[in-house]
């Protein structure tokens, strides 16, 4: 037996092992780097993006609150409105009715004063018609 072709399987091992050392060094340990820190910057985003979601449930959370104390805010002012416009409203139907009262008043006391006019002038002409009446009826002056 040739003791050369055992050397050469050792010689081979060496080679391997010197290979993997040198690939280990120049290929894997960079390439493991360059993935730990993308691992790294992968959970530091996810980190991040949990706490904006969270922010972002705050935020929306403020913002329903808010939200309906506006809104109730603004039920109540509307209910002001609403009993100052009603307010108003009896003023102006106040003001109506007495303008309203006042020319009916004024009405009447125009009527009852044509009223009075008209009886004067009838009692006047009465007078007259009465005595001509009782001139046709009697045939004579009187």
């Amino acid at each position: 037996m040739d003791i050369y072709p055992n050397i050469t399987v050792f010689i081979q091992i060496v080679n391997f092992l010197f290979l993997l050392l040198v690939l280990n060094i120049v290929f894997y340990r960079p390439i493991r780097r360059i993935l730990s820190r993308r691992s790294a910057e992968v959970r530091g985003l996810h980190k991040s993006i949990e706490d904006f979601r969270e922010k972002s449930d705050q935020y929306i959370k403020s913002l329903a609150e808010s939200y309906k104390g506006v809104r109730d805010e603004g039920f109540k002012e509307k209910d002001k409105l609403k009993k100052a416009g009603t307010e108003v409203e009896k003023e102006i139907l106040k003001e109506a009715i007495s303008s309203a009262e006042a020319k009916i008043g004024k009405a009447r006391d125009e009527i009852d004063r044509s009223i009075t006019g008209v009886r004067q002038s009838l009692e006047d002409e009465l007078s007259i018609f009465s005595k001509e009446l009782a001139e046709k009826i009697l045939g004579r002056s009187v």
